[in-house]
């Protein structure tokens, strides 16, 4: 971070109608992979700060829908040019506090950037639509407007990317913000914030509000004052988030929770099928609501592909995230580490044997750190297979054939990503017609996505419109259709 960062986060870590602030309490900022390490102390908003950010948002939001385009798409340009400029060092940042390696840690800050680039293109993207009117010189015109006031509440795992595939397209399209990240991960959270702060943005456009869920996050979606809610987290506080925003008319977006599943087919080349899996489901510690954490895999290349990858696990080095070389970093936090193990518990009672892994790891500085772990003979109804884990956990599924792996990887509530490995046009083809999720991935992991296409996925796991790209614009703007008629 820079010098005026750090002092911001020694200080005041809240940001509120264009000024920083420090707040009622303090909560500590632990490094998962040292745990003797606290990288800071940030501030918590009282219910009377996020009442203040919610005003200052308000006021200044018409001011900033009539910025003049060219304006808006420079702000979110600079941003994006910032991040990328500086994703070694808010890539190191970021991995210290969430625990991913630095690569993808540099990775997520880059693609950041990208999400504010692409979106400042947006903005001189607004195009309406016209149409001829059914009645005689009359003439219709269909434009965009800003919903208002847009509350952002993100999560730990991907700290900047997620909340930058938020913040840019609601600034884009004329919004003003109020952003309340994850505890956890605050540091990265002040950094972005620091680098909005110095676009010249209207005070009041874009505002950091440090809280737990239960007081910041609730006084949030609790609000009339609020026009949008886009949320990522878990299903329980999307349930909680839909329950507040609905009484009060406001539009809610929410990214929940994921099982998401590979299916190996029988004619699948095993060495794409093994790096696939590494990439999908162990990387990040498994901690991606895209992570495949299902392995459904056909009768005839079941003990090829298991043996195959539990020796490519096994080759797996797991470590401190700065640490060159290493994989995987520790998980989250320890009460993510003993949900972990509570898991595997119970995936072991119902029979699961376990093929690698499964192991707390005591390393050279003492952190969250668990080894990747392959559960086997697993049966599709069990919970371990039927709940969201977030672990570097994944478990193998034997199916007979493509239809019942299909049928398999579609009997989940969720139904984000889901993808196969196959050689075979029509295995293809027939996943892609006849699999229950947002996205579909052949040949490739399920976890990684591109930010100029739409993102979301279908039952428990989304509900409302879809996020990036040009699919953003359905839920941060509200379109007016306008009859004309010449005198």
């Amino acid at each position: 971070m820079t010098a005026q960062a750090q002092n911001i986060q020694a200080e005041k870590s809240l940001y509120i109608a264009g000024e920083w602030q420090a707040g009622v309490s303090t909560v500590a900022n632990i490094n998962p992979s040292d745990i003797s390490q606290t990288l800071g102390h940030f501030a918590q908003a009282s219910s009377a700060q996020v009442a203040q950010a919610i005003a200052a948002a308000k006021q200044a939001q018409p001011e900033w829908e009539k910025t003049p385009l060219e304006r808006k798409q420079s702000v979110l340009q600079a941003i994006g040019d910032e991040l990328i400029a500086r994703c070694d060092e808010l890539g190191r940042l970021l991995s210290s506090e969430e625990g991913k390696p630095f690569l993808e840690g540099r990775g997520e800050i880059y693609r950041a950037g990208q999400f504010f680039q692409y979106f400042a293109a947006e903005v001189l993207r607004q195009i309406g639509d016209n149409a001829d009117s059914v009645r005689p010189g009359v003439s219709v015109d269909v434009t965009r407007e800003a919903v208002g006031v847009i509350a952002i509440i993100s999560p730990w795992n991907f700290p900047t990317a997620t909340a930058a595939w938020k913040i840019a397209p609601a600034l884009a399209f004329g919004n003003s913000v109020i952003w309340k990240p994850a505890n956890l991960t605050p540091a990265s959270a002040v950094a972005l914030t620091e680098i909005i702060s110095r676009q010249g943005l209207p005070a009041g456009t874009f505002n950091l509000v440090l809280g737990s869920g239960s007081e910041v996050g609730d006084a949030l979606i609790h609000s009339k004052e609020i026009n949008g809610v886009s949320f990522t987290g878990s299903v329980d506080t999307g349930r909680k988030v839909a329950a507040a925003t609905a009484p009060n008319f406001i539009r809610s977006q929410l990214e929940m929770g994921s099982k998401n599943a590979l299916l190996i087919a029988d004619d699948a080349d095993i060495q794409i099928a093994v790096e696939a899996t590494i990439a999908g489901s162990f990387s990040g510690s498994g901690q991606k609501c895209t992570a495949s954490s299902r392995l459904v895999v056909m009768d005839k290349v079941h003990d090829v592909y298991v043996e195959a990858l539990i020796k490519r696990m096994s080759e797996l080095t797991v470590g401190h995230a700065l640490k060159e070389g290493v994989f995987m970093g520790p998980v989250v936090d320890s009460k993510q580490l003993e949900s972990n193990f509570a898991w595997l518990n119970k995936a072991t009672t119902s029979g699961a044997e376990i093929g690698v892994g499964g192991e707390r790891l005591n390393l050279e500085h003492e952190g969250y750190y668990m080894s990747p772990t392959l559960l086997l003979d697993t049966k599709n109804s069990w919970e371990i297979n039927q709940e969201e884990v977030f672990a570097p956990m994944a478990s193998v599924i034997r199916v007979a054939d493509l239809e019942e792996g299909i049928a398999t990887v579609n009997d989940t509530r969720f139904g984000l990503t889901g993808g196969i490995i196959t050689q075979s046009l029509r295995n293809s083809a027939m996943f892609k017609e006849q699999a229950q999720t947002g996205c579909v991935m052949v040949n490739l992991a399920t976890a990684g996505t591109d930010y100029h296409v739409p993102f979301g996925g279908r039952k428990e796991s989304s509900f409302g419109p879809r996020e990036q790209g040009q699919y953003a614009k359905e839920f941060y703007t509200v379109v007016k259709t306008t009859y004309q008629r010449p005198y």
